[in-house]
């Protein structure tokens, strides 16, 4: 057994538990729960899912918020996978399986999601409400907003996703801009343009609107966070992608 995270996966806060059956014996997986001190455990999650002989076969099941700390990222803590399965015609069982330690997959998931949670205790960085198509950009501004402290917070760099690419108005970068201390909040005038235009493109849109954000407070380590767009500008920007692109919705 192992754990693993697709595309999509990162977008639903789910992992895949990767199980195989070496045997000709049905196997039927009725639920499946994460335990480590990593992650809030959430309540065991219902697949209902009968495995033949496979050499792999994905059980997709939620996971809880990382367990951060305000200074620096945790190492990833042991973890088991608890299911409840039936083999063949034998009464259903508790099973607790153990994932080896360090799992690589959850250490991502740990660094990402701590190293987000640390950036924003002193600032966030949100998109804007008003975006106006010009020509064949999309522009707008992302907002950087102080939740803490005073000191500098610094945003190195702005990444772009699957399906759109992001840069400043300014064409700076790291830093593109720095909220100083004293300063609440700055805006950061940006334009988004199409990063692929392909006819399915926009059907298979999984990570099409998690845009990565890498800043610094003061002198510290360089995290990164996912800044997401609101539904409504979600769909201005698929709106004015269609367009660009040519693409019927």
């Amino acid at each position: 057994m192992s754990l693993n995270q697709w595309r999509s996966g990162e977008a639903a806060h789910a992992i895949e538990v990767s199980v195989r059956n070496d045997t000709t014996t049905p196997v039927r997986f009725q639920d499946v729960q994460l335990v480590t001190a990593s992650f809030v455990k959430l309540p065991p999650e219902r697949v209902d899912t009968t495995l033949g002989r496979t050499p792999r076969t994905d059980l997709r099941i939620p996971y809880g918020q990382a367990r951060c700390d305000p200074a620096r990222i945790p190492a990833v803590q042991p973890a088991t996978v608890i299911a409840h399965i039936q083999v063949g015609n034998e009464p259903l069982r508790k099973v607790t399986f153990t994932i080896p330690h360090p799992d690589r997959t959850l250490s991502g998931l740990v660094n990402a999601e701590c190293g987000a949670f640390i950036l924003r205790e002193s600032a966030d960085v949100t998109f804007g409400d008003s975006w106006t198509h010009e020509g064949k950009v999309l522009n707008g501004v992302l907002l950087v907003t102080r939740k803490n402290g005073n000191e500098a917070v610094s945003i190195d760099d702005l990444g772009g996703t699957t399906h759109f690419n992001i840069l400043p108005v300014s064409g700076k970068r790291h830093p593109v801009v720095v909220l100083e201390p004293g300063v609440r909040s700055l805006e950061i005038p940006v334009v988004v343009t199409p990063a692929r235009c392909d006819p399915h493109a926009f059907g298979e849109a999984k990570k099409a609107y998690l845009f990565p954000v890498w800043g610094t407070v003061a002198a510290g380590e360089t995290y990164w966070l996912i800044a997401t767009p609101s539904k409504q500008t979600q769909a201005t920007m698929l709106s004015y992608a269609e367009d660009t692109c040519g693409i019927s919705s």
